[in-house]
């Protein structure tokens, strides 16, 4: 089955086309090598799709006829992301918060040296 049809079937992009796009911008990648839309996936195949700042690891059980409901999508796919990637996505949600408050406008010069220096902090560890 197509790459872009099976993100499709297992609910993680809305439309086909959606998730054509997806594959042509490098959002989905087979290992470590982005793959076109029309790659085939294979049961015990690991894909990786990133979403929203969140790269997904999605581990091939089996192949969907057609697209499936969301109960019976762990019957075909499996997420394996590590949960330091949610994590990441909650720190950079604060860290936007902390800084500004919405609708004041663009970062100063001084905000801007801030932010980077807390993105540093947080990969050394």
């Amino acid at each position: 089955m197509r790459v872009d049809k099976y993100l499709w079937c297992i609910r993680y992009c809305k439309t086909r086309s959606v998730a054509t796009k997806e594959c042509k911008k490098g959002a989905v990648r087979l290992g470590d090598a982005v793959i076109k839309p029309s790659r085939d996936v294979f049961p015990g195949d690991t894909i990786t799709y990133r979403k929203k700042q969140v790269s997904y690891v999605i581990q091939v059980i089996n192949l969907p006829e057609q697209r499936v409901g969301a109960k019976l999508v762990a019957l075909y796919a499996k997420d394996v992301t590590p949960k330091e990637a949610f994590q990441q996505q909650a720190l950079l949600k604060y860290s936007k918060d902390y800084y500004r408050k919405k609708g004041v406008g663009r970062p100063t010069k001084k905000d801007r040296r801030d932010i980077d220096g807390f993105y540093v902090d947080t990969e050394e560890e």
